[in-house]
């Protein structure tokens, strides 16, 4: 098998994609730190005797969920390592018991926020490395289930005892296989350092604080998941490139020239191509080759997907279509839940199968398939009504999650592209356009995706003309549909004209509105012709078409001052 990873590096966005024979198989995406693996020293402030389960404090908007089973015991537990108690005993204890209100934990992140719940965490810590993982509150040794030759399995164990250190617990991680002794140690001394500075933070800082940053989207990518397997990774940032190939050649010697830099002019998700295959993402229905397709409904509590006939009318018999479709389709749900992240509690509705024959066959392939995933799933049986239940493990937002956000027009009931998956789409179009002659491009697009262009303070569109290297118009059409925009390249004395007819301490009237831009709170103004405004203190004029006075004046957005207030819209509109 041909493997490959892509990876795509922007300012405000990485992408990694997985493609297995060309086929993509897993994306990630990251466009902020990540909060899943990070340790923080927390407060705990509610203990709920009834939940068995306390809320922590860790400095995020939400307060964290910690389990009963989830605290470790203090360490008078009978000459017993606490990380080495079951998680049944540990469920026998009360919570109330354990914890105070007020009391200072160190916790791990097990799972990221999600929808309106907080971030669930552990005070078991578990500290990754590219070969083993480091537990600093227990003594355990554990090799992977993954690696199934008994000679290996007894081969790594003894040298896992010889590297363990005292106090520690250990897990020799499934890329140990076939690793020296040498490679392991050193794996294990660099947690070793890490851990140790969690505790000198942890003694520094004052809580709620973050202790530990869990590394970026790419290097997880080198630690987890380049190995012999993997054919070349592709990267098309130079600095990125440069920092990846260090790590590589000191950690993988080996794999150092599978590592490539992708300079050309080409977008490399459109090179290689990736792009066509992410619009369809987003898409409820995926078509399969036969004719047959699915109907994926991602829930807050469960996942259902549904796999129809559609079009596939078969050549033989029904029960034969039928166990060649479901065949199909088990295929591409793998594939789904990998390429998506999809976790939690999954059920596929396969077409009705009467054979429990065809049901046993349909189950082993589905089976197998689910094999190839690095994540963890559990499978039950196939139902006499063709369901499939499965479990499989959930850590952050699935893919989906991650790239839209609850649609304002059905509250929720549906999903849409974010403001900042809109506004990346046309960052990308504006570099496949960079081939068009001018220096400059006009953009027309809906307010929510102006201001994410735009940025705070212009910081996005600043650094996106330095990229570009071209001027940059951005003006609002409120008559737009979210979801389009229109780009039109020509030059910077041509727009000038066409659309700039501001100057300094010019006078001009604008609408003022709450800001749409993630996690800004404040109100920003808009001209009848689309041209965004940074108010100076215009939370006063919610609602009202005010008089301002231009005091800075950039190509997509000026800063002003209110200087005569107006009145609202409607009145102006009557």
């Amino acid at each position: 098998m041909n493997k490959e990873i892509i990876v795509n590096v922007t300012p405000r966005e990485t992408r990694i994609a997985v493609l297995e024979d060309g086929q993509l198989m897993e994306l990630r995406v990251e466009r902020e730190e990540r909060v899943v693996g990070s340790i923080y020293k927390g407060i705990v402030q509610n203990v709920l005797p009834g939940m068995d389960a306390a809320f922590v404090d860790i400095g995020l908007e939400r307060n964290a969920f910690l389990y009963v089973a989830d605290i470790l015991p203090d360490e008078d537990t009978g000459g017993e390592s606490p990380a080495s108690i079951k998680r049944s005993e540990l469920r026998r204890r009360q919570i109330k018991d354990l914890l105070k209100p007020g009391q200072e934990i160190m916790v791990q992140v097990m799972k990221g926020p999600r929808s309106t719940k907080g971030a669930r965490v552990s005070s078991r810590i578990a500290l990754p490395g590219r070969y083993v993982v480091l537990m600093p509150t227990g003594n355990h040794l554990g090799v992977s289930r993954k690696i199934e030759s008994r000679e290996e399995r007894e081969r790594l164990k003894r040298i896992g005892e010889r590297i363990r250190p005292e106090s520690y617990g250990l897990v020799l991680r499934t890329e140990c296989e076939h690793r020296t002794e040498r490679e392991l140690r050193a794996d294990v001394k660099y947690l070793v350092a890490s851990w140790q500075k969690i505790i000198e933070n942890s003694k520094r800082l004052r809580s709620p604080a973050c202790l530990f940053r869990d590394q970026t989207l790419l290097y997880r990518t080198v630690r987890d998941m380049l190995d012999e397997n993997v054919n070349r990774m592709v990267i098309d940032d130079p600095d990125e490139y440069e920092k990846v190939h260090a790590v590589v050649d000191m950690v993988l010697p080996a794999l150092k020239e599978r590592v490539f830099l992708y300079d050309e002019e080409q977008p490399i998700f459109d090179y290689f191509p990736i792009e066509r295959e992410l619009e369809k993402l987003l898409k409820k229905k995926v078509w399969l080759k036969s004719g047959s397709h699915l109907i994926i409904d991602e829930m807050e509590a469960i996942t259902a997907i549904d796999v129809n006939t559609g079009k596939n009318v078969g050549s033989t018999n029904l029960a034969d279509t039928i166990l060649r479709a479901n065949l199909e389709a088990a295929e591409e749900v793998g594939r789904q839940l990998r390429l998506r992240d999809i976790g939690g509690i999954i059920v596929v509705d396969f077409i009705d199968m009467t054979g429990a024959s065809d049901r046993k066959k349909l189950l082993q392939h589905f089976t197998e398939i689910l094999k190839r995933d690095r994540a963890r799933t559990r499978v039950g049986k196939v139902s006499s009504l063709g369901l499939v239940e499965l479990t499989r493990k959930r850590t952050d937002e699935s893919v989906t999650e991650a790239l839209t956000t609850t649609c304002p027009s059905c509250q929720g009931k549906g999903r849409v592209p974010s403001n900042e998956t809109v506004s990346l789409w046309v960052e990308r179009d504006l570099r496949r356009g960079l081939h068009e002659p001018g220096d400059a491009f006009l953009v027309e697009c809906a307010p929510p995706v102006c201001e994410a262009l735009i940025g705070t303070d212009g910081e996005n569109v600043e650094e996106l003309e330095h990229i570009l290297r071209r001027g940059l118009y951005i003006r609002a059409n409120p008559l737009l549909p979210f979801e389009e925009y229109k780009i039109r390249s020509g030059t910077i004395e041509e727009f000038e004209r066409e659309v700039m007819g501001y100057r300094r301490a010019q006078v001009v009237e604008c609408n003022v509105r709450w800001s749409t831009y993630d996690g800004v709170s404040k109100a920003v103004g808009w001209t009848d012709d689309g041209y965004y405004i940074e108010l100076l203190d215009g939370e006063p004029y919610l609602g009202t078409c005010v008089k301002v006075s231009l005091q800075d004046i950039r190509r997509s957005f000026a800063v002003a001052v209110v200087i005569m207030p107006g009145v609202s819209r409607e009145a102006v509109e009557r």
